[in-house]
């Protein structure tokens, strides 16, 4: 097998994403803009996206990711949006677009058009994830794109499959389609649900950091390959699994919680990158089987199915946000910061991604109009990745949606903080206070200022800066802590090199100021 490929496609998606998060253009546009760019050029082989590497493997390390980073409690609070997004809207849009693609399409079976309709209904949890985090949504817009984005898949792979057994003469009615759909959603629910306290359990008791991160890493695909193996939604088992092993996941050591961050970081970063640079190399792929229609007929089909795609979204999202409101007054109680802004933003953040392109090439070779139906659908991915994708953070500037304010996070930090910071003094004056835990006065004090340290830090975030620098006290301390702990480190090396020490030695010393220095400071920007 030839690893030069792959290896070249890995290292080629992540200089582009690393080149592009030091520019105003957003990584998945770039990688998709280079990959398309990349594909016509002489001697770069085919990548053609192959479903069955992209739904079991790439898939749910993507979801688990994104789970990990979601909040159980934000997402239950806005159960109600997710699900008709998730679930209503997958529906919706499955037969709004299949209706249009059958009344456009000469000779299109209607369910061939309910298959494409399938195909494109599902937003990207990639692309959702990415532009949420890139532009500081709000809190509640946020979480209602990550969940939708979690969930969706599941609703789409199985009206997919519903229809696709339609289209080749398998009889599928919609009663079986409904009882499809529960199975697999029930099904894929309940499998999380079993393997997430066990698999819980296991991470809190191994003892290890390399075999919890090693266990860390198997946890998707386990989840995934479970639920498929029972005929439930594997999606939804990767989803429940993450989701609450997020939400436990302060009772995992600390050391596992820094290498496992960092995994995951990782992990996602390269797959994203290389997930967007596929979608761009499929252009010459898809072009090379439309040789049936005529290129002006292409194009305006294209057209039409991205223009549906994007109204069907408006169709939906306008009244099952303000329908409901009208109808409960409840709800608009619990709901009172629900604006005409954030449901137009909601409605156009709906980029399609790698899912939809994975499940058109997994479509039978025989199928009706399968090169017209992987043509559009590249053409609907890329279509929202650009037009929706560019315009997205303008859009956001202009709505100027109601942001978290800075302060007011910081003084809930710090609210935050004080509360712990007292609960660790008494801690600590009760286990001084007996004769087998005595301390030497210097080391005593020591740990009292590191409580007192932590408890100012942030409020002196909220305090004056600088004249000449424009840092915070807390700022000029942690620079000045690093300062420090380089020259530290700088000796070290350097007693290393002379041969007074060797290097596992200097490994050692190196780790204990690394976690200093993580301490310390603490890092910004992340994302």
């Amino acid at each position: 097998m030839d690893v030069m490929p792959l290896l070249a496609l890995v290292a080629g998606s992540a200089a582009v994403a690393g080149a592009a998060r030091r520019t105003p253009v957003s990584a998945p546009l770039a990688l998709v803009a280079v990959g398309l760019a990349v594909s016509y050029l002489p001697g770069v082989p085919d990548y053609t996206l192959d479903p069955h590497v992209v739904l079991p493997l790439v898939l749910p390390p993507l979801l688990h990711t994104a789970a990990l980073d979601s909040s159980y409690l934000d997402l239950r609070a806005n159960a109600r949006p997710v699900a008709l997004l998730s679930v209503g809207y997958v529906l919706f849009a499955t037969l709004a677009v299949g209706a249009i693609a059958f009344l456009l399409v000469p000779g299109l079976p209607l369910t061939a058009a309910l298959v494409l309709g399938a195909v494109v209904a599902p937003p990207d949890a990639v692309a959702a994830t990415a532009v949420a985090r890139r532009l500081g949504l709000p809190s509640r817009l946020t979480t209602i794109l990550q969940g939708e984005s979690l969930v969706n898949d599941a609703t789409a792979i199985t009206a997919y499959k519903v229809a696709l057994a339609a289209a080749v003469g398998e009889g599928a009615t919609w009663a079986g389609g409904v009882r499809e759909f529960a199975v697999a959603a029930l099904g894929g629910v309940g499998v999380g649900l079993v393997l997430m306290v066990p698999l819980h359990w296991l991470r809190t008791h191994l003892r290890e950091p390399l075999l919890q991160n090693t266990l860390s890493l198997l946890i998707p695909f386990v989840a995934y390959a479970a639920a498929e193996a029972a005929g439930a939604s594997g999606v939804l088992a990767v989803v429940v699994v993450g989701l609450y092993l997020g939400h436990r996941s302060w009772q995992v050591d600390f050391a596992t919680r820094l290498q496992e961050a960092a995994v995951w970081r990782m992990v996602s970063f390269l797959l994203e990158s290389a997930v967007f640079a596929l979608i761009g190399l499929q252009l010459r792929f898809v072009l090379g089987g439309l040789e049936t229609y005529g290129a002006a007929d292409a194009a305006r089909y294209a057209v039409v199915v991205f223009l549906a795609v994007v109204v069907a979204r408006f169709v939906w999202v306008y009244p099952a946000t303000f329908v409901p409101r009208a109808l409960s007054a409840r709800l608009r109680e619990r709901e009172p910061d629900v604006t005409g802004r954030g449901a137009f933003v909601i409605s156009w953040a709906g980029m399609r991604g790698v899912v939809s392109l994975a499940i058109a090439f997994s479509l039978p070779s025989g199928f009706p109009a399968r090169n017209l139906v992987l043509f559009l659908t590249f053409t609907t991915v890329i279509g929202t990745l650009v037009v929706q994708g560019l315009s997205l953070p303008p859009l956001i500037r202009v709505l100027r949606l109601p942001a978290r304010d800075p302060r007011t996070v910081t003084l809930a930090e710090a609210q935050a903080q004080s509360e712990a910071s007292t609960a660790a003094e008494r801690r600590l004056d009760e286990l001084l206070s007996d004769e087998r835990n005595a301390l030497p006065q210097p080391l005593a004090d020591r740990l009292r200022a590191v409580l007192e340290r932590r408890r100012n830090a942030v409020w002196e975030r909220l305090g004056a800066v600088h004249g000449a620098t424009g840092e915070s006290a807390d700022d000029t301390y942690r620079r000045l802590a690093r300062e420090v702990i380089g020259a530290e480190r700088e000796v070290f090396v350097a007693l290393r090199d002379a041969r007074r020490i060797d290097d596992e030695m200097l490994r050692v010393l190196l780790r204990r100021l690394d976690l200093e220095e993580a301490a310390a400071y603490r890092e910004e920007g992340e994302g």
